[in-house]
């Protein structure tokens, strides 16, 4: 018996082939990615004005399959974390983060990561495999599930002012999780069409974000094919300095990058990049780092978002003291940067930036490295 199709991880093209294989029409992929997204259908009996004869099909040929939570967790200002089981031993992180103005679901693409920026701790945990758009959209699709009902009622991108808002407790979704989105591209781009697509979660590209490290080719072809919200972790201002705390920098210096995020905004959502610096205690954090980052940026439009580093066990670095922060940000906001401090949320329960690290099992090896580096 062949393997059954799971459709949560097919966007609307993807569905509509599906279903004109079993010799249906299109508006069958329509009304199913409305029941599976907008209604967050787990089973096909659910899905009223559908013919039984085609959910018997259905029953036969597809499923809907979402990770299985591990835990969920809810830390002391809200922010909520699941442990999700991607199987073999792995499992990955998500993260919801509520507001007052909107609710924020930061997502996994990768059983662990390959980047091996220092400051990271998934980073430290090393990389076992690439997640299917299933196993992405379906965070998605767990969080909305969990949270109905549970969030205050937040604003729709597009709702005219004074309009009753929809109970949508996820209205912004940041791919920030585990892993470097970017290099799950061919799984990363259905993802984001889903969330994008009316008839799944509708969100707005502006409130998309997609967070890569500088994979410069990649940033050229989201850009072409499915342009979203863009964040670059930046980190450092030059490439000695980068190179030291981000070895991807060594095959994307910085021009190259910087090059790439001003042809991305030719078709951004968004008029600006935003850069995403986590500040390291005497690392990064000098009034000369913050003049040079000044003139890294003069040429790209951005915002800055400065994050307060969080710490780990044996991660080499320290945060930096929150005057030393505050002088940073006043000295870029003096220059005409526009910039932010990250407030830390979920710090208790380990959902904060950098701190997610789930439970993989490392291909790459990378702990062990580690281990005979320290003895």
């Amino acid at each position: 018996m062949s393997e059954k199709t799971n459709l949560l991880g097919l966007d609307a093209a993807a569905l509509e082939r599906f279903f004109a294989e079993l010799g249906e029409k299109p508006f069958r992929a329509r009304q199913v990615l409305r029941w599976i997204h907008r209604g967050g259908a787990s089973s096909f009996a659910e899905m009223s004005d559908i013919a039984k004869s085609l959910r018997a099909r259905l029953e036969e040929t597809a499923v809907i399959e979402a990770p299985r939570v591990v835990s969920d967790t809810v830390a002391a200002d809200a922010t909520r974390k699941f442990l999700l089981d991607v199987g073999n031993a792995n499992a990955i992180e998500t993260v919801f983060i509520p507001e007052d103005d909107r609710g924020t679901l930061c997502i996994s693409t990768q059983a662990g990561c390959g980047m091996e920026c220092r400051f990271c701790s998934t980073g430290r945990q090393g990389f076992n495999r690439n997640l299917t758009t299933a196993e992405i959209i379906g965070q998605l699709w767990l969080a909305a599930r969990a949270l109905r009902g549970a969030v205050a009622r937040l604003p729709r991108a597009g709702d005219a002012a004074g309009e009753p808002c929809e109970d949508r407790p996820v209205s912004n979704v940041v791919l920030m999780g585990m892993g470097e989105p970017l290099l799950n591209f061919d799984n990363v781009v259905p993802a984001l069409r889903l969330m994008l697509d009316d008839n799944a979660y509708g969100l707005s590209r502006r409130r998309v974000t997609v967070s890569t490290s500088g994979i410069v080719p990649l940033i050229d072809r989201l850009r072409d094919e499915c342009p979203v919200a863009l964040a670059v972790s930046l980190h450092a201002p030059t490439d000695a300095l980068r190179d030291r705390i981000m070895p991807i920098n060594r095959k994307y210096p910085l021009a190259e990058l910087l090059a790439a995020c001003r042809r991305y905004l030719d078709r951004a959502p968004r008029d600006f990049i935003t850069f995403e610096y986590v500040m390291l205690a005497g690392v990064n954090d000098g009034p000369g780092h913050a003049d040079e980052l000044v003139r890294l940026l003069a040429d790209v439009p951005s915002k800055v978002n400065l994050i307060p580093f969080n710490p780990f066990p044996d991660s080499g670095f320290e945060r930096s003291p929150r005057e030393a922060i505050r002088v940073f940000s006043e000295r870029l906001n003096a220059a005409g940067l526009v910039t932010t401090t990250r407030k830390t949320r979920g710090d208790d329960i380990d959902a904060a930036c950098g701190q997610l690290a789930g439970r993989i099992k490392d291909r790459t090896r990378r702990v062990q490295r580690l281990t005979r580096m320290a003895t």
